[in-house]
C-alpha cells in the first residue's frame, strides 16, 4: 500500500502542471504515469499556444472566438475565465524556461490559426508542445514528488461517494497496488486510439476517463469528436494547422483552391470542423486526387520560412511520405485528433465524486463546446491543470486519511488475471482492431442515422466478446499484450458513449454533423450530454449551457 495527499494520474502537461500546483500548495504529491513523461502526447503538439498578448490584440476577441468556435456549446463564464489566464500563464511558462520563436522586433512570435479573428497563436517552430512540455518537466524536476512510471491505471476506488485512491498495475514487476490518496486528478489525456485513422499517439486510450466512468463520473458530451483537416495521407501523422497559418493553402485534383466554395472569408484559416467538412466533401464528390486526398501546398513560402518554421513538418513529411514540402504538395486527409468530451469538470477541476478532480483533454469544462480552435488546447492544460491541483491540494488539506483494502486491490487483480488464466477466447488486438475500423466507417466527419445505429450494435457485441478476451501472453515483467486488453477495454466503454450520445443528439453542431439532421438546432439542442455507467449501458441525460455575454448566432468564416 502506498499513500500521499494527492494522486495525479497522467504526466504530460495538464498532469505536471496539476502536480507542481498541488506541490507548491505543500501536499505529499505523487503522480502515476504509463511512460515516462516526456513521452507524453502534449510532446505531439505542434502548431502553438493562444493568448492575446500583443497591444493590437485582446482578450475580449478571444473570448468571442473560442464562443464562435465552439458552435455556442461551450460555457461562456469557463470560457471567459480561461482566456483571461492565457497571458500569465504564456508569461509563466517563459519564465519556466520555454524558449518561443520571436519576431523580428524581439517579441513573442505569433501566427494566425483557423477560426480565429487575430493572430494570436505564439509557437516554438512547430515544436512547441515539446518546447512546454521540456520546460515545465525542469520546473517540476526542482520540487519534491513520487513518480510512479510504467505504471497503468485500472481503477479509481470510490467509497461513499469520496475517493479512496486508485489501483494500478506495475508493468515492471507485474504487480498491483493500491495507492490511497485524498484526492486524485485525472489527466490522462486523449482517446484518440477508439479510431483507426488517427493523429494520436498509441499510448492514447482514454485510460482515466474511462476509470472516471466505471467509479460514477459523468462524461459530458463525448458524441464531438475533432477531425483535424490535415495529416498525412497514410500515416495519419499530424500537419499542424501552423502550415495552414504561415500561408499553406489547399487544393484539390483541378488545382483550385477549394476552400473559397466552403469560408468564402478566410479560407483554409476556417475551423478545424468546417475545414474537414471541405476537403471530405471535395473528395466525396469527385474532385480529390485518385485514391481520395487533396494537397497541401507550402512551396510558395519559400524554402527558408519553410524550414525555419516547420522544421519537424519538413521531416515528417520526408521520412513518412517521400515528399519534400519546400518543392512538392503534401498528400493529406483529415484524421481524428482530438476529444471536446471527457469527464465533466467545473473551472476548478471538480466532479461529481468528491475528491476527485480532472484536467486537459481527458476533462471536459467545457471550454471548446462542439468544435476546439487549434491553439486552444495547450493553453488548456496549463490552465485548467494548476486550477486543478490547486482545487486537490485543497481538498487533500481538509479531507480525512483515507485508505484502500487488501481486498479491493486482489478482487482488481483477480479480475484481471482472470485473462491470462482462460484458455480460450479472442486475442484484445483482435477487438480493437474491430472497433477502430467501426468508427472509422460508421462515426465518422458526416453521421448518418442507420451508419450509427450499426456503430452502437457492433460496439454492443464488442464489448460482449470483451468480456471473455485471452490473453496469451502469461509473463509478469512488461507484458504488453495484457496491457493492450486493459486498453481495449477503456476504448470499448468509450466508443459506446460516443456512439450513444450521437444517436441522441438529432441536430448538426461543430464536428457533430448528421446528414439526416443539417442544421443546428438551438431550441432543442443548446445543452450538454452527461453520460453516466450502467451495466447496461450509458445513461444520458443533459445540462444547460451557461451564457454570459454572447448571444447564438450563424457561424460564418
Amino acid at each position: 500500500m502506498h499513500r500521499h495527499d494527492v494522486v495525479v494520474v497522467g504526466a504530460g502537461l495538464a498532469g505536471q502542471r496539476a502536480a507542481l500546483a498541488a506541490v507548491e500548495a505543500g501536499r505529499d504529491v505523487a503522480i502515476v504515469s504509463k511512460l515516462h513523461p516526456l513521452r507524453s502526447h502534449s510532446g505531439a503538439a505542434q502548431g502553438g499556444i493562444n493568448a492575446a498578448v500583443g497591444a493590437e490584440d485582446s482578450v475580449d476577441t478571444h473570448i468571442y472566438d473560442t464562443v464562435k468556435g465552439s458552435d455556442y456549446l461551450g460555457d461562456q463564464d469557463a470560457i471567459e475565465f480561461f482566456c483571461r489566464e492565457a497571458g500569465p500563464t504564456v508569461v509563466e511558462m517563459e519564465h519556466f524556461g520555454t524558449i518561443f520563436s520571436r519576431g523580428s522586433d524581439g517579441n513573442l512570435a505569433r501566427r494566425p490559426f483557423g477560426g480565429q479573428g487575430f493572430p494570436r497563436t505564439i509557437y516554438a517552430a512547430d515544436r512547441t508542445g515539446l518546447a512546454l512540455l521540456q520546460a515545465l518537466y525542469e520546473r517540476l524536476g526542482t520540487e519534491s514528488f513520487t513518480l510512479y512510471e510504467e505504471w497503468d491505471l485500472t481503477r479509481i476506488v470510490v467509497q461513499d461517494r469520496r475517493v479512496q485512491g486508485i489501483v494500478a498495475f506495475d508493468r515492471r514487476h507485474g504487480d498491483f497496488a493500491g495507492i490511497a490518496a485524498k484526492s486524485v486528478v485525472v489527466a490522462t489525456g486523449p482517446a484518440g486510439r477508439i479510431y483507426g485513422r488517427t493523429t494520436n499517439a498509441h499510448s492514447c486510450t482514454g485510460d482515466g476517463i474511462a476509470a472516471a466512468y466505471h467509479a460514477g463520473a459523468q462524461l459530458k458530451d463525448m458524441e464531438f469528436v475533432q477531425f483535424h483537416p490535415t495529416a498525412l495521407l497514410e500515416s495519419g501523422i499530424l500537419i499542424t494547422e501552423g502550415a495552414r497559418g504561415e500561408g499553406g493553402i489547399l487544393k484539390n485534383v483541378g488545382g483550385e483552391r477549394f476552400m473559397s466554395r466552403y469560408a468564402p472569408h478566410v479560407l483554409d484559416l476556417a475551423s478545424r470542423d468546417v475545414v474537414s467538412r471541405a476537403i471530405w466533401t471535395e473528395v466525396k464528390e469527385g474532385r480529390g486526387f485518385p485514391g481520395g486526398y487533396v494537397h497541401l501546398e507550402l512551396m510558395h513560402l519559400g524554402r527558408e520560412r519553410i524550414e525555419s518554421r516547420l522544421q519537424e513538418i519538413c521531416d515528417f513529411c520526408r521520412n513518412f511520405a517521400g515528399v519534400d514540402p519546400v518543392t512538392e504538395p503534401i498528400p493529406i486527409m483529415p484524421g481524428q485528433h482530438y476529444m471536446m468530451g471527457g469527464i465533466g469538470t467545473n473551472i476548478r477541476g471538480e466532479t461529481n465524486i468528491a475528491g476527485l478532480f480532472a484536467a486537459g483533454e481527458a476533462a471536459c469544462v467545457s471550454i471548446h463546446g462542439a468544435n476546439r480552435l487549434g491553439g486552444n488546447s495547450l493553453l488548456e492544460t496549463l490552465v485548467f491543470g494548476k486550477q486543478a491541483g490547486n482545487a486537490a491540494a485543497a481538498y487533500s488539506d481538509r479531507a480525512a486519511p483515507t485508505d484502500i483494502s487488501e481486498e479491493v486491490v486482489e478482487g482488481e487483480s483477480r479480475a484481471v488475471h482472470a485473462m491470462t488464466d482462460r484458455k480460450e477466447g479472442e486475442e484484445p488486438q483482435h477487438l480493437r482492431t474491430e472497433m477502430q475500423a467501426t468508427m472509422d466507417e460508421l462515426v465518422g466527419i458526416y453521421r448518418q442515422p442507420q451508419e450509427l445505429l450499426e456503430a452502437q450494435r457492433r460496439i454492443g457485441a464488442l464489448k460482449l466478446r470483451f468480456a471473455s478476451v485471452r490473453v496469451v501472453d502469461r509473463s509478469s515483467v512488461y507484458n504488453i499484450n495484457l496491457t493492450d486488453a486493459l486498453e481495449t477495454g477503456h476504448m470499448i466503454d468509450l466508443a459506446e458513449v460516443i456512439v450513444a450520445g450521437a444517436i441522441a443528439r438529432t441536430e448538426s453542431r461543430g464536428a457533430h454533423a448528421r446528414v439526416d439532421f443539417p442544421k443546428r438546432d438551438d431550441a432543442n439542442w443548446m445543452k450538454h450530454t452527461l453520460a453516466r455507467f450502467t451495466p447496461d449501458g450509458p445513461e444520458l441525460s443533459y445540462a444547460p449551457v451557461a451564457f454570459t455575454r454572447w448571444e447564438p448566432k450563424e457561424r460564418v468564416y
